[in-house]
């Protein structure tokens, strides 16, 4: 930057850096998307092509970002999170929150005719807003992506059951939302099914659970045994025998493997000068100074960071540059899919644990 006498402004930027050891999550929302939707003749309460090209656009933005670990989208809204050791930006909350919003919004234009190929847009184009927000810890984490799920499903069962009202049962907006108030799940899932025929849990899991995209690694196959590793020690050592061109093998007494046993030494065995060894007299916990054997169990192993359950999270060591830069190029070519699965329970983690971890397989 040229040095003059106008450089004292850039003194009013405040730093804006995010708190270090943090997961960071931004999240987007569709701006004036009500009016999109009736504008674009988005169906209700599911556009399945709507929500797949927010899909696709997520994708994209984690294509080009990625320093982002996994991300949840339903409706018009995404949640981008960023590993707790991500130093994107240095993460500067200003630069982290406007490259997802105008990269997905890029996105969102560019995807737009592959899934409306009959409505191309208007102006006013669509856009996101975007805010950020840091997690201290992994379980807060969890909680904030089961929020959003949870949200999903309160959500949709009320649109799916309002919209009912409304295309099936007759009703007009505001007699449907005065017999919805007040409704448990319970009761919205016994209108669906009473008057309708509508069993709530058969809905497309992509409406009930809301999409969840991630890095898919190909599981590594071990390698094939070699023909010494799979043979027994019985069997192996038939085989180096028969390789020898015995006689008549097994049969050969000379290598009858079942003989008995040679005949204990004797006492004329050994010279007489040489004394009977003698037996041990002390025990190793008995011997002065040497510590008694433990009886108590091995201590716990340290669980490592980002498994669930583990309240201090332990540190793990931050790779070299070059281990770094390798595992940047294994998350670039690692395949992006989107899956409409349960986030709330441990399985999905568990059964990717690279999410949490940010290390690639």
């Amino acid at each position: 930057m040229a040095n003059s006498k106008y450089e004292y402004v850039r003194f009013f930027e405040q730093p804006d850096n995010l708190l270090p050891n943090t997961w960071i999550v931004v999240r987007i929302d569709g701006r004036s998307f009500t009016k999109f939707a009736k504008k674009y003749n988005f169906g209700k309460p599911n556009d399945r092509r709507a929500l797949d090209l927010m899909n696709e656009s997520a994708k994209s933005v984690m294509k080009e970002l990625p320093d982002i670990v996994v991300a949840y989208g339903v409706s018009d809204e995404y949640s981008f999170v960023f590993h707790k050791s991500c130093t994107l930006f240095e993460r500067r909350k200003s630069k982290l929150v406007s490259t997802i919003v105008s990269t997905f919004s890029a996105y969102y234009i560019h995807h737009w005719l592959s899934f409306f190929p009959s409505s191309p847009l208007e102006p006013p184009l669509p856009t996101f807003d975007g805010r950020a927000v840091v997690y201290p810890s992994l379980q807060n984490l969890r909680d904030y992506m089961s929020w959003r799920q949870v949200d999903c499903h309160v959500n949709n069962l009320y649109n799916t059951t309002f919209w009912a009202l409304i295309k099936k049962g007759g009703l007009d907006n505001e007699d449907a939302e005065r017999e919805l108030a007040g409704t448990l799940a319970k009761d919205k899932n016994e209108i669906l099914f009473s008057r309708f025929g509508i069993n709530y849990n058969n809905e497309p899991e992509i409406f009930r659970k809301g999409s969840v995209v991630f890095r898919s690694y190909p599981t590594p196959t071990p390698p094939p045994k070699s023909t010494a590793e799979s043979l027994t020690p019985s069997s192996l050592l038939a085989t180096v025998l028969a390789d020898l061109n015995l006689p008549n093998f097994p049969n050969n007494p000379s290598f009858n493997t079942k003989s008995s046993a040679p005949p204990p030494p004797t006492s004329r065995d050994f010279p007489p000068a040489c004394p009977a060894p003698l037996e041990p007299t002390e025990k190793q916990g008995d011997i002065p100074g040497a510590p008694a054997p433990s009886t108590s169990p091995s201590a716990p192993i340290p669980s490592v960071a980002g498994v669930e359950g583990n309240e201090h999270e332990a540190e793990t060591p931050a790779p070299s540059k070059t281990a770094a830069q390798k595992d940047l190029k294994r998350r670039q070519r690692a395949r992006i899919v989107v899956e409409h699965v349960d986030i709330i329970g441990s399985a999905f983690w568990e059964e990717r644990a690279w999410i949490l971890t940010g290390r690639t397989p």
